[in-house]
C-alpha cells in the first residue's frame, strides 16, 4: 500500500510539472526493477558495467561491431573482432571495468556484420522474447536475451526449471541456430 501512494505521488507530481510520458515510461522501469531478481544497486551497476566496458572498448577499437551486455556483475562480449590479439585485449578491457565478476567472451574473430544482420538478431531477440510472453512458463524479467549472428544467449538468476523452460522456447524459434546458456541457478 505505501509503495502504492509513492507511485501514485510521483505520478500526481509530474503530471503538475507536465512530464507525463516522463512518469509512465518511469512506472513501466520501476516495475521491471521490482521484479528483477538482482537488487536495485545490482541493476545499476550493470548499467556501469556496459557503459564503461563499451566506452573504454570503443576509445582504443574504432569501427569494430563490439556489445557489452552485463547481468548480474557478469559481462557478456559479443561481435566481431579482426584477430585473436583484438579478443584478447578487449576481453581484458571488460575484465577491468569495477565490479565485473567474470567476462564470458563470444566475440567472433571475423569483419563486421552487416547492418542487415544485426537488424534480423533484434527481430530473434524479439521473437524469443515474445515466445516467452505466449507461453508464460516463468516471469519473462528474469531472462535477458541476446542474440548474435542467430545465436541466442540467455543469461539471468533462475531456478533450473525456469533455464530449461527459458532454453526450449528459444532452441525451438524460428531462425535461432544456436542457444548459450550463461545463467546463475536459485536451487
Amino acid at each position: 500500500m505505501r509503495n502504492l501512494r509513492l507511485l501514485a505521488s510521483l505520478i500526481v507530481i509530474a503530471l503538475l510539472h507536465g512530464c507525463a510520458a516522463a512518469v509512465i515510461g518511469g512506472v513501466g522501469t520501476a516495475v521491471v526493477v521490482a521484479e528483477d531478481r538482482r537488487t536495485v544497486g545490482t541493476v545499476a551497476e550493470d548499467q556501469g558495467i556496459e557503459l564503461k566496458a563499451a566506452n573504454r572498448i570503443g576509445d582504443k577499437f574504432k569501427g569494430l561491431h563490439i556489445n557489452v551486455t552485463s547481468y548480474n556483475r557478469m559481462a557478456l562480449l559479443t561481435g566481431e573482432a579482426p584477430d585473436a590479439a583484438t579478443r584478447s585485449e578487449i576481453e581484458k578491457i571488460a575484465r577491468a571495468v569495477e565490479t565485473v565478476r567474470s567476462v564470458y567472451n563470444e566475440i567472433a574473430i571475423a569483419g563486421n556484420t552487416a547492418l542487415s544482420a544485426r537488424a534480423n538478431d533484434s527481430y530473434l531477440t524479439s521473437k524469443v522474447k515474445t515466445r516467452f510472453i505466449d507461453q508464460q512458463k516463468f516471469n519473462v524479467v528474469h531472462v535477458k536475451v541476446v542474440t548474435e549472428a542467430n545465436v541466442v544467449y540467455l543469461l539471468g538468476l533462475v531456478k533450473h526449471k525456469e533455464a530449461d523452460d527459458a532454453t526450449q522456447i528459444a532452441r525451438t524459434t524460428g531462425g535461432v541456430q544456436k542457444v548459450v546458456r550463461l545463467f546463475e541457478y536459485l536451487d
